[in-house]
């Protein structure tokens, strides 16, 4: 049996369900606070040289370019780098110390890039890598084609003017009279052709009537001296 004390239990959940008040999400997290800068660790410059020169020579570390509050206490001081090959890069040394009453440590030494720095691009999967190639060499062949496709065209069209100019060619060539001909010539030709023609056919024609005449003499003159005169 249900005590007075587990019903009242079960009446204030279910009022809270109502309310809307179990399952909402939590508060936000506040905002940490900027970390306050260690005016000491901002001061321990000799500190961190000393640090740096254990892994670098002193000709490759220059002056302090910045600092950086990383916790309350931690702070990393920035040098300008003068190794050869690093320009824009910088020698971060990151000091730290647990209280106001303690002396300040080296917590890491580090070479890190500046804004001006030159850094390799960022890394990309293989297979995202593999993807772009591919699509590149199909772009690189499909505008290939398109050029071929164009100088085929192209080409075609050259022909078919050279097959026109060609029949326009044969047609003038066949319509030039003067093509190696002199017209004037040919008609003189064919004139001197057609009169001694008319020629040859008055030759003829008197060539006959002497004959006829010739002929008339002698049927004329019976007494005439030939083998058919008798003598």
């Amino acid at each position: 049996m249900a005590t007075d004390d587990s019903v009242d239990e079960e009446q204030v959940e279910h009022d809270e369900l109502n309310d809307g008040q179990i399952g909402e999400p939590a508060d936000a997290v506040e905002e940490k606070p900027a970390p306050v800068v260690d005016e000491v660790l901002l001061a321990s410059v000799d500190l961190a040289r000393t640090a740096l020169l254990e892994i670098t020579p002193a000709a490759t570390i220059g002056e302090v370019v910045g600092s950086i509050a990383d916790e309350d206490h931690v702070l990393s001081l920035h040098f300008e780098s003068k190794l050869p090959g690093y320009p824009g890069w910088h020698w971060t040394v990151t000091l730290s110390r647990i209280d106001e009453s303690s002396v300040p440590t080296v917590l890491e030494i580090e070479m890190l890039p500046g804004e001006s720095a030159l850094i390799a691009p960022d890394w990309v999967p293989w297979s995202e890598r593999l993807a772009e190639y591919t699509l590149a060499q199909e772009l690189a062949e499909a505008t290939t084609a398109d050029d071929e496709d164009e100088e085929s065209d192209e080409d075609a069209l050259d022909d078919e003017d050279s097959d026109e100019d060609d029949d326009d060619h044969d047609l003038d060539d066949g319509l030039d009279l003067d093509n190696g001909i002199d017209i004037d010539d040919h008609v003189t030709d064919d004139d001197e052709l057609e009169a001694a023609a008319e020629a040859g056919e008055s030759g003829a024609a008197a060539d006959d009537s002497d004959e006829d005449e010739s002929d008339d003499d002698y049927d004329e003159d019976p007494h005439a001296e030939g083998p058919w005169s008798g003598r």
